[in-house]
């Protein structure tokens, strides 16, 4: 009870902070909105409140297939999701994606149930859990791994979601695992032998100078073309809901909690700092989001969807 009390008081000052922030929704109609459970839709967490239910109808999913075959049916009209798939998407449908903004840096790690690996050359013969295929992960890895000549030594075995692999490293049944805030504090806080051993988000700038940028929002552009205004104030609610976030800590992990966005408040709390959730839009997202989309593409072109997504592709309203 004490725990809904809580939540339900944050919702409240939540509605208070948010009060006039934005602009009243053009369209009558609520957006259509899809989020990732964990740091890609942890941004969302105020606006996923009560008081938001007529603006906006939000809805979490734990894979990002999901999310895609909603994008490209129209189900939804805004997401966010992982910057190389908003890309796959955007040469999927001939460029009907757009990306409105920047919403997630860099956040992978590997955990260790032990003190084995103390720098990347130490994967050598060993197998790797890891979540994320198919998305910005599995190529970011697969980059770093080939990058220090790992890329034939290393056995990795994906997992569905971040959960289960949550769970193998809790048990202590996978030695080694890769997985994103917020998991990896979830993890730590529930085992204490499980430590982090390599920072990838360090070892992706050490070797190619830019920011892991990890998820961005995106509009499918036959909504944006027909609802500018009513997506700009979303953007603006958006962006107010992130800093709400990033400011109070506390207040925001029990949001997380009960709308599903993380496991727990408490390792939401703890790792809301080491999440790098951003609201990084216009010619920044821009420049940002394509160094990185170049180097995946350079790598692996099947990872951006076999080529780089022309200018239309970067939202450029004001």
């Amino acid at each position: 009870m004490k725990k809904l009390l809580c939540v339900l008081l944050a919702a409240v000052m939540a509605v208070m902070l948010f009060a006039g922030c934005a602009g009243a929704n053009a369209n009558k109609t609520p957006v259509n909105v899809a989020a990732l459970k964990g740091p890609t839709g942890m941004g969302m967490a105020v606006i996923m409140g009560d008081e938001f239910k007529e603006k906006y109808n939000i809805a979490l999913s734990a894979a990002p297939d999901d999310v895609s075959a909603k994008l490209i049916s129209g189900e939804v009209d805004i997401a966010a999701v992982p910057l190389n798939l908003a890309s796959v998407l955007y040469n999927k449908t001939e460029g009907q994606i757009v990306m409105l903004a920047v919403n997630t840096l860099g956040v992978l790690y590997i955990l260790e149930n032990g003190d084995s690996i103390q720098t990347i050359d130490d994967l050598a013969g060993k197998t790797l859990y890891a979540t994320g295929q198919g998305s910005t992960p599995e190529y970011m890895l697969n980059y770093l791994l080939a990058q220090y000549g790992l890329a034939d030594q290393v056995s990795i075995e994906y997992k569905s979601e971040h959960s289960e692999l949550a769970t193998l490293m809790v048990s202590g049944d996978a030695a080694l695992g890769m997985l994103p805030e917020p998991m990896v504090t979830n993890v730590t806080m529930k085992n204490a032998d499980v430590r982090v051993a390599l920072d990838l988000n360090g070892l992706w700038e050490e070797k190619t100078g830019i920011a892991s940028v990890q998820g961005c929002l995106v509009v499918r552009k036959a909504y944006l073309e027909a609802n500018e205004k009513t997506v700009k104030a979303f953007l603006e609610d958006y962006k107010a809901s992130i800093d709400y976030v990033n400011e109070h800590h506390t207040k925001a992990s029990l949001l997380m909690e009960a709308y599903g966005l993380v496991d727990a408040a408490a390792a939401g709390e703890a790792s809301i700092g080491k999440s790098n959730i951003v609201y990084v839009a216009g010619k920044d997202a821009r420049e940002m989001a394509g160094a990185m989309l170049k180097v995946l593409f350079d790598a692996n072109p099947k990872s951006v969807g076999g080529a780089l997504p022309g200018d239309e592709f970067y939202y450029n309203g004001k």
